[in-house]
């Protein structure tokens, strides 16, 4: 009896021995590249965000012209800082103007800064993130319509234009600047739109942004720029503290509302496929369960 039980070991344990911890190939090549899979067509992004750039641009022109309300609104602004007990933004232009290099560098900063850094950013994650980069553009236009409504239905004049404030027009002054010198017949720009402040906000966004979507142990020295840009606005007198507050507020609201993708199709495909080489991997038990 047991010469005949042992012949049928041999036979069934080899065929076990075989399949133990075997794990099934990989195939490399079907993956495709990191977080491709969700970039969204050139044509269509280009359009949307140029439409939108157009619609912004006729906003605050429509919003322009309320040059009685936009100052009594900033004398609102200005009693309302004092009664928070914010900092003057005197500090911050007593600063700057100790050196006419310093005032110089941050007027190029206001004017030169805030357009081609959202737009290097929304490209970059276009390119390389793009779940991140649909995530950022849906954020930034929230905010973008926001703030035109705010400056719609609240023209404020920026401290460089309120006396009460005694603070310079450093652009004016020393250069460059991107206002007409008589702000109710600036036919370039809107110059009672400063609450709430887009410099700021989007600055915040693009830290905010390149925060979550890197993962170098240097990647919050991206809060630099927002920090840089608060100080340029404040110190050039464009722009009130209260003016970067609201936009942080908006943005916060925003980023509540709006959720960052964490799963796209392809991280998701590779998600499961490290589950599923988890499980080959895993040794089997020869005659468990028996």
């Amino acid at each position: 009896m047991d010469s005949r039980s042992e012949p049928a070991e041999a036979q069934t344990e080899p065929k076990t021995d075989a399949t133990v911890g075997r794990a099934a190939p990989r195939d490399t090549a079907a993956r495709p590249p990191d977080d491709t899979a969700a970039r969204p067509p050139l044509l269509r992004e280009l359009l949307l965000v140029v439409g939108l750039f157009l619609v912004y641009k006729i906003g605050r022109q429509l919003a322009a012209g309320h040059t009685g309300e936009a100052f009594r609104n900033a004398d609102r602004v200005w009693d309302w800082e004092r009664a928070l007990r914010l900092p003057g933004e005197g500090a911050v232009q007593g600063a700057l103007l100790h050196s006419d290099t310093l005032v110089h560098v941050a007027n190029t900063y206001y004017a030169t800064v805030h357009f081609p850094a959202t737009v290097a950013f929304l490209v970059w994650l276009y390119l390389k993130r793009p779940a991140h980069y649909v995530w950022a553009r849906r954020v930034l236009a929230v905010v973008t319509g926001a703030a035109l409504v705010g400056h719609l239905f609240f023209p404020l004049a920026p401290p460089r234009l309120l006396k009460a404030a005694g603070l310079v027009d450093t652009g004016q002054a020393y250069g460059p600047t991107v206002y007409g010198a008589h702000p109710a017949t600036d036919a370039v720009a809107n110059q009672f739109a400063a609450m709430p402040s887009l410099h700021f906000g989007w600055a915040l966004m693009v830290a905010i942004g390149l925060i979550v979507a890197t993962r170098s142990r240097w990647r919050w020295l991206w809060l630099l720029h927002p920090l840089v840009t608060l100080l340029v606005i404040v110190g050039t007198a464009n722009h009130y503290w209260l003016d970067a507050i609201v936009a942080a507020a908006l943005l916060g609201i925003a980023l509540a509302v709006i959720h960052l993708p964490h799963r796209t199709t392809t991280t998701a495909g590779r998600t499961q496929e490290r589950a599923d080489d988890s499980v080959r991997d895993i040794p089997e038990l020869v005659g468990a369960g028996r």
